[in-house]
């Protein structure tokens, strides 16, 4: 049996139907005595370049063994399958147990566009605290102010009651 890696593209507006997709292909591979070692769902990413007029699509990735002269017949009937926009099998020598490169970097934007997320959100409410602190900060001064005016009116009214008081 000959081992081989398939990489396969799916429309990125049927992405709420890769289960389905991946039990169908599930399926057809038992049925071609193909057996999966490993299946990742790496998600939906960037294309390169344009197809079907798709910029996005969604990647899969089986590690499966099988009979060779068998695969002609799986990669004939996924062919004019119409979720799938571009296939890929590759003969490898051995399966790595490890996750592909595309499955790592996919984890790695997730993790960092929520880490983006909380950044972001740190910063709104840091930005809400510097604003709240000024507002205090400005409450104060006014309040400072008011409290001189009328220590100032109350000086002036006693300067005045005086003047008054000396002209009688």
């Amino acid at each position: 049996m000959k081992k081989y890696e398939a990489v396969i593209i799916l429309n990125p507006n049927l992405s709420s139907k890769v289960d389905s997709f991946a039990k169908d292909f599930e399926k057809l591979l038992k049925q071609h005595s193909y057996s999966i070692n490993k299946m990742e769902d790496i998600g939906r990413r960037q294309l390169s370049y344009s197809i079907n007029n798709h910029n996005k699509g969604h990647y899969m990735i089986f590690n499966i063994e099988g009979d060779s002269l068998q695969l002609i017949d799986i990669e004939n009937k996924i062919k004019y399958n119409e979720s799938i926009i571009r296939h890929l099998f590759i003969s490898v020598k051995e399966h790595s147990g490890e996750d592909s490169q595309l499955l790592i970097d996919s984890k790695n934007k997730k993790s960092d566009s929520e880490d983006s997320k909380d950044e972001v959100d740190e910063k709104k409410v840091s930005g809400v605290k510097a604003k709240i602190e000024e507002e205090t900060e400005e409450e104060k001064s006014e309040k400072d102010n008011k409290e001189k005016d009328e220590e100032n009116s109350n000086e002036i009214t006693e300067e005045n009651s005086k003047e008054e008081g000396r002209d009688e």
